[in-house]
């Protein structure tokens, strides 16, 4: 049982945008009451909306910081230098910070806050928008175990959270926090394919997602290696096995994994200060 399980509390969102949204309702669905969550937004009648949508609490980022318990920075990575100045000496000596930023460590933003506050790295993708989202977590060298399992806790209710070493971030960055657009793509180019086949738009598309809704569910709960679902499909000689071949003739798998070498790499560069 956590800390949060007996003691309550006040989480609050910095930068409440799409991302920052989702968790916040993830929360109210799993139970949180809406006066224990705060929340801001760059412009402040978006943060009313929020709070009259939801019931929650409106603040400033520096009465955020001296308010809450927890502290998830959901703002964009470019804007975090400036957030972390202006509430940077208003937060409270043991509280948890979570960022949801992109490429930053964990050891740039404990150098911007008070001696010995835990900080907590994430990186979820966009499916928390519909509960089934991926949050890769990675604690920093004041986080503890109590502290690990309340980010958990807050990101578990929007999908699954995944522990890793910070290390590994950046290649979790490009497999999972960018990986749904990934999907995305082959679904745009898989349409187009129904279409030059001789198929409507809307039934390219609906055979498409449907196929990759099974497929992913079948990859999930089978247990089996995605080999083994493959060559399932593929019979001797048949249809799926020849467009297989066209796939490894066009060099496909070797195109992605130069695409998630980049993005890692991209990832790197965001980390060290790049453009």
């Amino acid at each position: 049982m956590t800390s949060s399980a007996v003691h309550p509390q006040r989480i609050a969102f910095l930068g409440t945008g799409k991302i920052g949204e989702a968790l916040l309702s993830g929360l109210l669905r799993a139970g949180k009451r809406p006066t224990e969550l705060l929340v801001t937004a760059r412009r402040p009648e978006r943060a009313a909306e929020l709070a009259e949508k939801y019931g929650v609490v409106a603040c400033t980022n520096r009465e955020a910081a001296k308010l809450a318990d927890t502290l998830i920075l959901a703002v964009k990575p470019q804007d975090m230098g400036i957030l972390m100045e202006e509430i940077g000496p208003h937060v409270m000596p043991g509280r948890l910070v979570i960022s949801a930023a992109a490429g930053i460590p964990t050891r740039w933003f404990e150098a911007r806050l008070p001696a010995g506050t835990p900080v907590v790295r994430v990186m979820p993708n966009t499916p928390v928008l519909v509960d089934e989202g991926m949050s890769v977590i990675s604690g920093g060298s004041h986080a503890s175990e109590d502290h690990l399992l309340r980010t958990e806790e807050i990101f578990q209710s929007v999908g699954k959270a995944l522990r890793l070493p910070e290390s590994q971030q950046d290649a979790a960055t490009a497999l999972s926090g960018s990986g749904p657009a990934y999907f995305y793509f082959l679904v745009e180019a898989m349409t187009d394919a129904g279409i030059l086949l001789g198929l409507p738009r809307h039934v390219a598309h609906d055979l498409i997602v449907q196929s990759a809704i099974g497929a992913s569910v079948m990859l999930r709960d089978s247990g089996e290696h995605p080999v083994k679902l493959r060559e399932a499909v593929t019979s001797p000689a048949g249809t799926t096995i020849a467009a297989i071949r066209e796939l490894e003739n066009h060099g496909v798998r070797a195109a992605l994994l130069g695409a998630l070498e980049a993005a890692r790499d991209r990832s790197r560069e965001l980390a060290s200060g790049g453009k």
